[in-house]
């Protein structure tokens, strides 16, 4: 029989007699998604994914199943045809139920592969382990210490108790293997970079560049790099012998210079610095004290002066004698109990409003309270004055909680006639820090530098965001880091997929909602860090825990319950729906609760992510001819399952078509079994 000439998206293309419209479009390398087509089964038709339009007629049809007519017109990549395949996608999305990434991963703001180096620490390959973390967190033995765990507080074991500790995995694998590890370095590109400020940002612009094979030179305005890391963080917090400059000795071995002492605005010019580099990355941090905006302030001492005093004086500074601290937030806390290794045995801190609206970490809290910090509540700073003898007398007034504001925690509104007075020897105001940035470059209005100032000059970190911490910071560095090698060398960096399904934020889960790779997800208590004895915390410098030993994570690790899908790098649900720009939250409804088969040793059906095309079913009968899968129940409740839900035998571990038929993970294989399976071939 001859061929079958039509028009494809304006041009002429042909077709065997029997050959879809699909199979033409993909030979002439046409896209057009498709979910439900399996070369090696019949045609199912049924996810509407791969709908084409006839021009003539007007009608839409599913080009895995229509065969094209002599003559016919089609369009396959027309407005009209782009916006009915998302309209399809979407309705798929707004029925799949599961976690395309994890929400460890996602809370994250370095998106860093949290199950990954959980999984690796569980199993003792702790440098594989440190070799993932490093992707996205140049600096694991530093934030393994103070990270404020953002991936803990959506990690899912929540629903069912303590999350589980993750932090943990990144400082153990660290400190066992950091100078066990050398990165490659990409081949040299003979470009230049600068980088002006040494802390958390642009430590990590300077790592990611030379990845990238940019030699970079780092200019700091301070005796030593770190930034905040050295003169913010307190030495029990973070000891900078054995950690930060162990850190900090790796990015020479990598060849990144540093200057010192070089302040830009001041000995360090801008012009000067863009003639001699090919890019330059602005990373100066926030290191402008916020005021309390009360009269008498100027007898206070600033937090972060506080801080990088006693950190310049190798934790040595005099007794303060009793010390108020004004605020709220980690810094707070960290003159606080830096107050009480000085030797004060009254150390008080006063917060305008409750403890459940402290920005600070509960963990910082509840430590600082063990150490004899006293918290006192709902009190805001008046007036502020020196006697005559030399001791200060604060003036507060008490407060109630109003309405939400801006940052959505309820507003003190004073209490008329509440004044109460307050004698201290050491005044610390510990409210915020702002940008101050150098003269002569663009900031918004709240004096913060936009992310490209153009002319290959970038910016990172506090000083484009405002304070924030230490593992944003080096998310933000690594932006810039990028930025700079596209403007550099072409290099395009393939973007994240817009596209993450998600089950909910654990608040909103029931037991009944999360998914296991085996068992039933048994409660079993979070393994607890070693601390020093409370005196020796309260009078010494020493780090308050010490790193979990293998032997605990390996336990600690069995609590993960691995949310994110195995498919997710190859599910092709996620794929074109980032590509035809749908999303997953575009149609919303109820969707039904869906269960899942663990019971195989090897394979996890989770049937909250089948979109029902029936290509498992097909390829089970058609290909395998075992039929032991088929739908069941109708309509809007209908699933894949196995006959009387026995199961899936064990001689499935032999095939697994099924699984990798399945265009979006609602069959896979389980975690272990896949790594197990990688690792041989």
């Amino acid at each position: 029989m001859n061929p079958i000439e039509f028009i494809l998206d304006g041009r002429k293309v042909t077709a065997q007699p029997g050959e879809t419209i699909l199979d033409a479009a993909r030979r002439e390398n046409i896209y057009i998604p498709s979910l439900c087509r399996e070369q090696r089964v019949s045609k199912t038709t049924s996810c509407f994914v791969c709908v084409v339009r006839d021009v003539k007629t007007g009608k839409f049809m599913p080009s895995c199943a229509a065969c094209p007519a002599p003559g016919q017109e089609i369009e396959a990549s027309s407005d009209a045809v782009k916006e009915m395949r998302r309209t399809a996608l979407n309705l798929l999305l707004s029925e799949h139920c599961g976690d395309c990434e994890a929400p460890c991963k996602m809370a994250c703001p370095a998106h860093a592969e949290v199950e990954e180096y959980v999984r690796l620490g569980k199993e003792g390959k702790f440098l594989e382990a440190l070799k993932v973390i490093k992707q996205q967190i140049p600096l694991p033995m530093s934030v393994g210490r103070v990270c404020p765990r953002f991936c803990e507080k959506e990690c899912r074991r929540n629903v069912t108790g303590k999350p589980v500790a993750i932090n943990e995995f990144k400082r153990t694998a660290a400190d066992l293997e950091y100078e066990h590890y050398v990165e490659t370095l990409a081949p040299e590109t003979g470009k230049r970079a600068a980088v002006v400020g040494g802390g958390p940002a642009g430590l990590a612009a300077a790592y990611y560049l030379r990845l990238e094979g940019v030699a970079v030179t780092v200019f700091d305005a301070m005796p030593k790099a770190g930034g905040m890391l050295r003169y913010g963080i307190p030495e029990y917090r973070l000891p900078k012998a054995g950690v930060l400059d162990l850190e900090l000795a790796h990015f020479a071995r990598l060849g990144v210079k540093f200057e010192f002492g070089r302040k830009l605005g001041a000995d360090l010019a801008l012009e000067e610095l863009k003639k001699s580099f090919d890019a330059v990355i602005v990373a100066v941090g926030c290191w402008k004290a916020s005021g309390m905006h009360c009269e008498g302030e100027e007898y206070a001492v600033q937090g972060i002066d506080f801080l990088r005093n006693v950190a310049m004086n190798d934790c040595k500074a005099p007794d303060p004698g009793r010390v108020i601290v004004i605020g709220g937030g980690n810094t707070a806390m960290d003159c606080l109990r830096t107050s009480v290794r000085l030797g004060s045995g009254d150390v008080n801190c006063f917060y305008r409003r409750t403890e459940a609206e402290m920005p600070a970490e509960k963990l910082e809290i509840e430590e600082a309270a063990e150490e004899g910090v006293k918290f006192h509540y709902l009190a805001a700073p008046v007036k502020l004055s020196r006697r005559a003898d030399g001791r200060l007398v604060f003036t507060f007034q008490k407060m109630e909680l109003g309405e939400p504001d801006a940052t959505g925690r309820r507003k003190p509104v004073p209490v008329p006639g509440s004044e109460f007075d307050e004698i201290a020897d050491t005044v610390i105001a510990a409210i915020g820090q702002s940008t101050l940035a150098p003269e002569g470059l663009p900031v918004d209005r709240r004096g913060n530098l936009p992310a490209d100032l153009g002319s290959n000059v970038f910016a990172a970190g506090d000083c484009v965001s405002g304070a924030k911490t230490v593992v944003e910071a080096l998310a933000s560095g690594h932006r810039a880091a990028r930025a700079a090698v596209t403007a550099l060398t072409g290099k395009v960096f393939p973007p994240e997929n817009p596209v993450n399904v998600s089950r909910g934020n654990w608040q909103d889960l029931t037991p009944a909602d999360l998914v296991f790779q085996n068992g039933k997800g048994e409660v079993q208590d979070r393994e607890r860090l070693a601390y020093i004895p409370l005196e020796e915390r309260k009078h010494s410098f020493a780090e308050v825990t010490s790193s979990m030993p293998p032997a605990q994570l390996a336990g600690e690790g069995t609590r993960c319950i691995e949310c994110s899908c195995s498919d997710k790098h190859d599910c092709r649900l996620r794929e074109h729906s980032a590509r035809c720009g749908a999303l997953p939250d575009a149609i919303s409804g109820e969707r039904q609760t869906m269960s899942f088969d663990n019971r195989h040793p090897l394979i996890l059906q989770d049937r909250g992510k089948c979109i029902k095309c029936q290509v498992c079913v097909k390829v089970c009968g058609e290909v395998i001819n075992a039929s032991l899968l088929s739908p069941q129940k109708r309509g809007f409740l209908t699933y894949i399952g196995t006959a009387f839900d026995r199961g899936f035998p064990a001689s499935c571990a032999e095939c697994g078509a099924c699984v990798h038929a399945c265009p979006t993970g609602a069959l896979s294989f389980k975690k272990s079994a896949e790594l197990d399976k990688k690792r041989e071939d």
